[in-house]
């Protein structure tokens, strides 16, 4: 039998992590350090007890703030703010003042992708002026996509807005929504 070194959890010999924490195992029997027997009042953490129904929190696959540098972050910081918030400008700013920063790299990238979606918006309304010559379908078509855009128009604002505080966290998270768009990949 092994037992997680992070919980105690009684494990099979053949486990290679642990089914209660999540924790690596190495691939031989891990001496058991520090455990007589499994306890089932044993707690590593004060506040913590062991629940045979706990999996660890997921990992969120759309956030690359550990593919950073710390100090990269810190050092770029407001450089980053200043993409999201002053647009195309904010971006050829950031480009002349980042140099090979990665972070700056990365957040230059999705603000790209909220460019291109604001390019895409009027190009929809063209198309759907164009349907306009069909008389009264084409105006209920028209009006509803021109509603539709201009909730989009406010939602990508809004997107922004939200990118704005993650980098003042020092975080690096695709935009919801823009992340979704699969021919932005």
């Amino acid at each position: 039998m092994k037992y997680c070194n992070n919980c105690g959890v009684t494990l099979p010999d053949d486990a290679t992590f642990c089914t209660s924490c999540g924790t690596p195992l190495g691939g031989a029997a891990a001496p058991n350090t520090g455990y007589a027997a499994p306890n089932p009042g044993y707690a590593p953490n004060p506040g913590y007890a062991p629940n045979p129904g706990y999996a660890p929190a997921p990992v969120d696959p759309f956030d690359h703030t550990a593919e950073f540098d710390p100090q990269d972050i810190s050092e770029n910081k407001v450089v980053c703010m200043l993409i999201y918030l002053a647009g195309y400008i904010g971006m050829l700013v950031a480009l002349l003042l980042a140099g090979t920063s990665k972070y700056v790299g990365y957040h230059l990238r999705q603000a790209l992708k909220f460019q291109v979606v604001s390019l895409l918006i009027p190009i929809v309304l063209l198309v759907a002026s164009i349907i306009n010559i069909i008389p009264f379908l084409g105006w209920i078509v028209y009006g509803l996509l021109a509603l539709a855009c201009g909730v989009a128009s406010v939602i990508i604002v809004v997107l922004q807005i939200i990118c704005f505080f993650q980098i003042c966290k020092g975080q690096a998270k695709e935009p919801a929504i823009i992340r979704n768009l699969k021919f932005m990949k």
